[in-house]
């Protein structure tokens, strides 16, 4: 019988990547900025919202629960999806759909963030010591460099060599990792172009 429930089992992967795309669509830079009676992220600094650009508003709690929220909504499907014994292409194709849709949300006219902590939810529910490698990574640069773009674009470029020598015998999540990674940046190319020429804000101590 080729039905799961009322659900033909053909359409099962569908509904999981669609519903992670509508939970990835959620943006919790903007409802805590809202909750907090801050600016819209997205009309303030870099545009972007996310924790980064939530924190320049001096409001740290409102900056933690951005980062929270947009790790653990990348999180909260795959390891659904995991829990529920999805095939691996399934559970990968998941990861993607909750990232572009932080990326490209429904809900605000496909204008979104970066992804970095959704990216961090994602491999969290793969692999914890992949999202601890690529954590550390973060941590190290931003605190050598004070520049949180920089330390994005180090363990987007590393996290891929990570999951090949972590996730060796699961070719789809490595391939996952690598996207991710690709986009991580591509959406980071104006910070890149910053960096180079001496323009790009950090956090630095005046």
């Amino acid at each position: 019988m080729d039905e799961l429930g009322f659900v033909p089992v053909t359409l099962v992967p569908i509904i999981w990547i669609v519903g992670a795309y509508l939970i990835g669509s959620v943006s919790f830079g903007i409802l805590m900025s809202k909750l907090y009676g801050l600016p819209d992220p997205r009309t303030v600094g870099s545009g972007n919202p996310g924790a980064t650009n939530v924190a320049r508003s001096g409001n740290k709690s409102a900056a933690i629960l951005t980062l929270m929220g947009d790790a653990f909504k990348g999180w909260l499907p795959v390891w659904l999806a995991l829990q529920s014994n999805m095939l691996m292409w399934v559970v990968a194709s998941v990861g993607l759909a909750v990232f572009f849709g932080h990326l490209y949300p429904i809900y605000h006219r496909f204008k979104g963030g970066k992804g970095v902590a959704t990216a961090l939810g994602v491999m969290l529910a793969v692999s914890p010591f992949l999202a601890l490698a690529a954590l550390v990574t973060w941590l190290v640069v931003f605190k050598l460099s004070k520049y949180s773009s920089l330390a994005a674009i180090v363990a987007a470029v590393l996290a891929p060599v990570y999951a090949y020598f972590l996730l060796t015998p699961y070719k789809d999540y490595v391939l996952m990792v690598l996207v991710l990674a690709v986009f991580l940046i591509w959406r980071h190319r104006t910070n890149i172009q910053k960096l180079l020429n001496g323009t790009e804000s950090g956090f630095k101590k005046k």
